[in-house]
């Protein structure tokens, strides 16, 4: 994942609103949720959640598909796992990242 785009994916989920919205999405699996299913869970309106959707979308944190009259929203995990990936690239020099202990720099007494 490039800079530019680890940087419009942070800046998506800096909204509490649009972290909720991606987080219920991941929740709900490939299936997704309709535009209107997400709004009633979200106790958000149609409009606001719009905007939102539209955002999330923009960063490639969503996909949308059309089903009859509804608009399927799913998480796209191939970003948020290229987000992780870039996020913790040098973790543990480059070893799989485990708990903290095992990242954590020893330090001598």
């Amino acid at each position: 994942m490039e800079t530019d785009n680890a940087l419009e994916a942070l800046a998506a989920l800096a909204h509490a609103v649009r972290l909720a919205v991606f987080r219920l999405l991941v929740q709900a699996g490939p299936e997704g949720l309709p535009a209107g299913r997400i709004a009633e869970l979200m106790e958000t309106p149609a409009s606001s959640l719009s905007f939102h959707l539209k955002e999330l979308n923009r960063a490639g944190l969503l996909a949308a598909r059309q089903d009859g009259r509804s608009i399927i929203y799913t998480a796209r995990y191939e970003t948020m796992n290229d987000l992780l990936g870039y996020l913790t690239e040098n973790c543990c020099g480059g070893a799989p990242c485990g708990p903290l202990v095992a990242c954590a720099p020893s330090v001598k007494s």
